[in-house]
């Protein structure tokens, strides 16, 4: 299939030509364990730095816009510069990934957490509004975008790093792991916000306790850069690079050209998994202060708990998918998103005694994007892999992830459950996607039962 008027290759005959994923059907070992660890606790504070804005979006949009403006279009402009974020990861990431496939996963992988703690650092030390007027959301605003060129090739980058490294029939219950693991990210930074909310006043809050998980997150950032130098190249690259099977293009090109069905069905997978996490996990505090009158310190602590059912999810969800396959994974899970959701936006949130229950719940059932990254570094051949993951992945969620806050914000002005109808409507679009998947999985095995030679 090579040329530019070449028609592209169905998924499931990618899925087939993308298996050179590693080793035979072993149990992980102490290797593989030492290499998750380390790439999912780097992981976890690189994400720390980038989503810890979120946390303290209702002081920051206090701090770098002007007090008279309507408290809607503080929001809407504070979230705006988050998802600037989001925006500025394809460029990112497609750079990352294009020397990623051409020098190795894990110069990219450690260069990716320096230029992320940079930034974050900055952030600390910015000055307001009243004290440098629009320069400073200016300044915000640039410091948010480099931070998206960081994430844009430590995601994508993550998930090829550790799959290439466990057996083939592991790279669930990895990629489960990591997705885990920068899902702690989250909860390090909402546990952070959590004790900081509990334990200064709102004024010294706004006075410069913000500025504190941003100082926090420089630092993480550098430790992480640190741990990463104890991780090794991974197996299949080194295998290509022995047998000069590196690519012989541009990855970019071949992605784009010669895997489009590939491309398709990443991003709108990362359309679902960029609506559960900004929505249903960072968005979701602010909104119940805001729509529900629910106090800072209680909504920081419910959605700790959400996280840590939300880690537990993704790891159960990266072993059932091992066993099951992606197909029945995503029609049964999104089923149970849409349920789990559904209770907690339309019955806890409006009722204390159940706010803690149904954000866990919600949490658990999120775990369904924890089998995103299982679909994606199987789609790929190996020459491509980084970039095929990392244009699919970053363009998608700039798009999707990044405009979410704002669509839902503005949605707000027309129903309340704005959150609840977003979330529902990509659990349908999970399920299409979970049943896509089941029939090319199924026209798989019937191809493969009938090329077998009769015995």
């Amino acid at each position: 299939m090579n040329g530019d008027n070449a028609p592209s290759q169905s998924f499931s005959s990618q899925q087939s030509s993308a298996q050179p994923l590693p080793h035979k059907q072993r149990q992980l070992n102490g290797q593989d364990y030492k290499t998750l660890s380390l790439a999912a606790l780097g992981g976890a504070l690189e994400f720390y730095d980038f989503i810890i804005f979120v946390f303290f979006a209702a002081v920051i949009g206090e701090l770098f816009f002007p007090p008279d403006i309507p408290e809607w279009l503080r929001q809407l402009q504070t979230f705006g510069i988050f998802a600037a974020g989001y925006l500025a990861r394809p460029l990112g990431g497609i750079i990352m990934a294009h020397f990623g496939d051409l020098v190795g996963r894990k110069k990219m992988f450690s260069l990716s957490i320096f230029l992320m703690a940079v930034p974050t650092l900055a952030m600390g030390m910015l000055p307001t509004y009243e004290s440098m007027g629009i320069a400073a959301p200016v300044l915000l605003l640039l410091m948010r975008i480099l931070q998206g060129a960081a994430i844009g090739g430590e995601v994508p980058g993550a998930w090829v790093f550790v799959s290439e490294h466990v057996p083939r029939s592991r790279i669930g219950l990895a990629c489960g792991i990591l997705t885990a693991g920068l899902t702690l990210g989250i909860l390090l930074g909402s546990a952070i916000a959590t004790l900081l909310n509990s334990t200064l006043t709102p004024q010294q809050i706004v006075g410069g306790g913000w500025r504190i998980p941003f100082f926090l997150g420089g630092i993480f950032g550098f430790f992480a850069m640190y741990l990463r130098r104890w991780l090794q190249e991974t197996p299949v690259f080194m295998e290509m690079q022995a047998h000069k099977r590196l690519a012989d293009e541009l990855p970019l090109k071949a992605v784009v050209m010669k895997h489009k069905t590939a491309v398709v069905v990443s991003m709108l997978l990362t359309w679902l998994l960029s609506a559960c996490i900004v929505v249903v996990i960072l968005m979701a505090p602010t909104y119940l202060q805001k729509a529900h009158g629910i106090p800072a310190s209680m909504a920081l602590q419910a959605n700790c708990l959400a996280t840590i059912t939300l880690m537990i999810g993704c790891v159960s969800v990266g072993m059932i998918v091992d066993r099951i396959g992606a197909g029945k994974t995503f029609i049964f899970g999104s089923i149970l998103l849409a349920a789990g959701c559904a209770f907690f936006y339309l019955v806890a949130a409006r009722d204390p005694s159940l706010l803690f229950l149904g954000y866990a719940v919600a949490g658990l059932c999120v775990g369904v994007v924890g089998a995103v990254p299982y679909v994606m570094v199987q789609a790929f051949p190996p020459e491509v892999r980084f970039s095929g993951i990392s244009f699919s992945y970053n363009v998608s969620y700039a798009i999707f992830g990044g405009l979410t806050p704002i669509s839902v914000t503005l949605m707000m002005q027309i129903t309340p459950i704005a959150p609840a109808v977003y979330v529902l409507a990509l659990s349908g679009l999970g399920l299409l996607l979970g049943l896509y998947l089941y029939q090319t999985q199924s026209r798989r095995r019937v191809v493969l039962t009938e090329s077998a030679p009769s015995l």
